[in-house]
């Protein structure tokens, strides 16, 4: 459920309070019985878990992207190979 924000006309107090959204919003302070206007806030999130970013979306080789590497081979040493004479 959201949280909206409201303050009192009357003596300034904000109060978060946690509403459905086909609530209808609060028109008396539970403080004071001011009047209440509904402010208009930034709403945070965080996104969690897999997803089309986490996933690499949009990786270009060459930029980080989790492409595999290359496998290593050990140099050769020209001191094992053994000529007939």
């Amino acid at each position: 459920m959201p949280i909206y924000e409201y303050e009192c006309t009357e003596c300034g107090r904000i109060d978060e309070v946690v509403q459905k959204m086909s609530d209808k919003p609060l028109t008396q302070c539970r403080h004071c019985s001011g009047g209440l206007r509904k402010l208009i806030s930034h709403s945070a999130f965080h996104l969690k878990g897999g997803g089309w970013y986490a996933d690499n979306y949009g990786n270009k080789p060459g930029t980080g992207s989790k492409s595999p590497k290359p496998a290593t081979s050990a140099p050769a040493s020209g001191s094992d190979s053994k000529s007939d004479s």
